[in-house]
């Protein structure tokens, strides 16, 4: 590590570290947080989550043509969304299809800094 990435004196403020370390939740605590992060750490992934986000609820065959990938890749990343909790999913008939979820539209907002409201709800975004 180079030396400009570390403190060249010890000067551990005990009481304080001690403090926030209590406070700080263990790794399972944020395993949910760090499974979005991942879940939207994908430019594809990124982009069906857009593409949800303007289309409110779309169904494999037309977030492929959207993003412009196959209907395989798209069903495998939006599996990988839901797992994530991002998306939530819904049988009609024949066809599958997605939305944002609430946590994933409230992350996605933050990520992209989105200056208008976004219904946290995945309301009609008309």
């Amino acid at each position: 590590m180079p030396a400009d990435d570390r403190c060249e004196l010890l000067c551990l403020d005990l009481p304080r570290a001690e403090l926030i370390r209590a406070q700080l939740p263990g790794a399972a605590g944020l395993e949910p947080a760090a499974g979005v992060a991942r879940g939207l750490g994908d430019p594809t992934r990124l982009r069906i989550a857009m593409a949800l986000l303007t289309g409110h609820e779309l169904c494999v065959c037309d977030t492929a043509w959207i993003v412009g990938g196959s209907q395989a890749l798209v069903s495998h990343h939006l599996r990988q969304l839901r797992g994530a909790g991002v998306v939530t999913s819904r049988k009609d008939g024949r066809m599958v299809m997605y939305r944002l979820s609430g946590r994933g539209v409230t992350v996605l907002g933050a990520l992209l800094d989105l200056d208008e409201d976004v219904p946290a709800d995945g309301g009609d975004r008309a």
